[in-house]
């Protein structure tokens, strides 16, 4: 008789906590998973590998003819390359049309959170609600030129400064319309240094508005419109400066007005903030105008006073990911983790709410949850989950508040159903985050030039090598951390002075990147006696996501102090997104690129299988804008990369070599422009 063959069942495939992160508070909360049976995003990482035709840009699924998939011949690319789809598309048409799709959604993704943020101001200057108020006058009247708003007015012979309302409704009208506007082109545009402006002229990428960008996107991609694999690029290029100097700018602005401008403050960051004996609520996203309501009602007395006859010591709020930079950057409040530690955090077993708006949250949240007592609450009208045990509050500016004591009030009495151990990781490390044009221009220009000049000054003595921003999301195909955290470190150890957002910044603050006093242990001498000197850590936390304008409008600045060129691309500068994710970060590396940034990608770019396309942004690009695309997935060598181009443009603008220091006496004082 035979033998009976028994095959051994096979359990999922875990994710080994030590190869998949650097941070130990994943790495423990990834170990309690497994224990009590909980898959996590790491796990099915280790389980489902990507598609290797997706991931060379070549697989077309836009018509139902196909999906068509166009592998790499066999014996490499040399020679006629004839691959095409059903409709005779070639390889690089198709990767274009993928990647300009990328650009569009990321696009919309920032700047439907610009137009929230401009709606929500609409109806604050219309005094529909009484929620919000202008918080930063100044920085109101900084901004309303540049929608063609007067700040002043003529009367009676005199020059005197104009209602503010008057200003306010004014601007809030003006910014409405950059979504739809019929004719023209962004107001913002004129912004960027007038070289780079001249540039995006003779091109034709002058962005009309913003909605329109993205549509033209999506029509020139359907099938059979736009073959043209350099046409396509050229529209993603203008659809991409429509986030970078359109949506996400006026997100940015408009927040800060409303909001507050940040200004460096002192925090904490990683798991570690949550408190055992406190209400838990962590708020995840990307959209700051409910948080801001939620830390108003998590700090009120009445609701404090609530917490405490539950048994609670007081309220703990965290963040994840952007909505956790926004609050970090105004209210010093911690952010609990990055992308990739949002079910985590839940695991914790401490998390009594977590709140959601949009962007970059995982549906397996709601599984998560179902595990523990925490109350899961979606926020925003596009963005619910079909699981039965997700909360739905949906949030109106016009009731901003009741909606935030509401949740909070859900959060507290959840507090004593806690159903689980709770074990939170002891790890955090402080953190100073909240920089800004202004606090850049403060810190290293200070208040004697009110300009960039010192900065300028330190650059071109060679002290500071360069600067590089370093920005964008975590990648479960990835390390988690590591990459951001070894560039940075490489960076700045090589007197590189390095500007952060998004979850890269956080990561930046879990891993003690963010003090004063990292200058001294990781940073090459120049950098070091700079960040000594003014008392600022080698790496600038400058906000969320959609603050990556920030680092454009500081480049800007440093154009305009003098001394380094007359555009963008002739900075000794460089752009990074180690971990990147999302179709957002393409939107983003685009605009940047298009604005004349060196831009490095880890991980991988969609574009092996086209190698046509993959040419004209790695290297034609650079011809028309000054800016181009790279890829390094090898984290030093990747920041060397940087390196490199930094100091090509030292040598092009004659900076390359060290100067000789002179002491100047009382005479040479004086004899300098204040």
């Amino acid at each position: 008789m035979a033998e009976e063959k028994v095959k051994k069942e096979k359990g999922p495939k875990l994710a080994d906590p030590n190869k998949v992160s650097i941070c130990p508070a994943t790495q423990e909360m990834i170990e309690r998973s497994h224990a009590l049976g909980i898959e996590t995003v790491f796990d099915r990482a280790a389980t489902m590998k990507p598609c290797a035709i997706g991931m060379q840009g070549t697989c077309c699924k836009i018509c139902a003819m196909g999906p068509c998939r166009l592998p790499l011949p066999k014996k490499g690319i040399e020679g006629k390359d004839d691959r095409k789809g059903l409709c005779g598309a070639t390889a690089n048409t198709i990767a274009a049309r993928n990647f300009a799709r990328m650009v569009a959604a990321g696009t919309a993704a920032h700047s439907d959170h610009g137009r929230s943020v401009a709606e929500v101001f609409l109806s604050v200057a219309r005094k529909e609600t009484e929620d919000y108020k202008i918080k930063d006058p100044v920085r109101l009247r900084q901004i309303a030129p540049h929608f063609g708003v007067d700040t002043t007015i003529e009367k009676d012979g005199e020059v005197k400064d104009r209602n503010l309302d008057e200003i306010a409704l004014e601007v809030a009208e003006k910014a409405w319309a950059e979504w739809g506007k019929p004719e023209g082109t962004l107001l913002y545009l004129d912004r960027a240094p007038e070289p780079l402006q001249e540039k995006w002229k003779k091109m034709g990428v002058m962005p009309r508005n913003i909605d329109r960008e993205v549509v033209e996107i999506m029509h020139r991609t359907t099938m059979g419109v736009d073959q043209d694999y350099k046409n396509i690029i050229k529209q993603s290029t203008r659809c991409s400066l429509a986030d970078g100097w359109g949506g996400a700018m006026m997100a940015t602005d408009l927040q800060d007005v409303m909001f507050g401008s940040p200004s460096p403050l002192q925090s904490e960051a990683n798991m570690g903030i949550m408190k055992e004996d406190h209400v838990n609520i962590i708020v995840h996203g990307h959209e700051p105008v409910l948080s801001e309501m939620i830390v108003a009602a998590s700090q009120s007395p009445e609701l404090l006073e609530y917490a405490s006859s539950k048994g609670a010591k007081g309220i703990q709020l965290g963040g994840i990911c952007c909505t956790a930079n926004e609050i970090l950057q105004r209210h010093g409040v911690p952010p609990a983790g990055t992308f990739l530690q949002q079910e985590l955090a839940i695991i914790t077993g401490a998390c009594d709410a977590m709140v959601v708006d949009v962007q970059c949250v995982f549906q397996n949240l709601a599984n998560v949850a179902k595990c523990f007592h925490t109350k899961l609450i979606t926020t925003h009208p596009i963005a619910k989950m079909e699981q039965n045990n997700v909360i739905h509050i949906e949030f109106d500016e016009h009731h901003a508040m009741e909606d935030a004591i509401k949740i909070v009030r859900m959060a507290i009495d959840n507090f004593e159903n806690r159903s689980a151990d709770v074990v939170i990781p002891p790890y955090k490390e402080t953190q100073i985050a909240g920089f800004g044009v202004e606090s850049i221009e403060y810190h290293l220009g200070g208040t004697f030039r009110g300009s960039y000049y010192t900065l300028n000054d330190n650059i071109i003595n060679g002290r500071i090598r360069g600067v590089a921003g370093v920005v964008g999301c975590n990648n479960a195909r990835t390390k988690h951390n590591e990459e951001h955290i070894t560039i940075i470190k490489e960076l700045i150890k090589n007197d590189v002075l390095v500007l952060t957002t998004g979850c890269s910044a956080i990561a930046c603050g879990t891993h003690g990147l963010l003090t004063p006093e990292t200058a001294a242990v990781y940073c090459g001498p120049g950098l070091a006696e700079v960040c000594e000197t003014v008392g600022i850590p080698p790496v600038l936390h400058l906000g969320s996501c959609v603050d990556n304008t920030r680092i454009l409008l500081a480049a800007t600045e440093v154009v305009k102090a003098g001394g380094l060129g007359n555009d963008l691309c002739d900075l000794p500068a460089a752009g990074s997104a180690p971990e990147w994710m999302s179709e957002k970060a393409i939107a983003i590396g685009q605009y940047f690129v298009s604005s004349g940034v060196y831009t490095v990608f880890g991980y991988h770019m969609p574009l092996d299988g086209a190698p046509e396309l993959k040419s004209y942004l790695y290297e034609e690009m650079e011809k028309i804008y000054g800016g181009k695309w790279d890829c390094e997935p090898d984290p030093v060598k990747h920041a060397h990369k940087m390196i490199a181009h930094i100091d090509k443009k030292r040598k092009e603008l004659g900076i390359d070599k060290a100067r000789e220091r002179v002491l100047m006496d009382m005479a040479d004082r004086q004899a300098l422009e204040a």
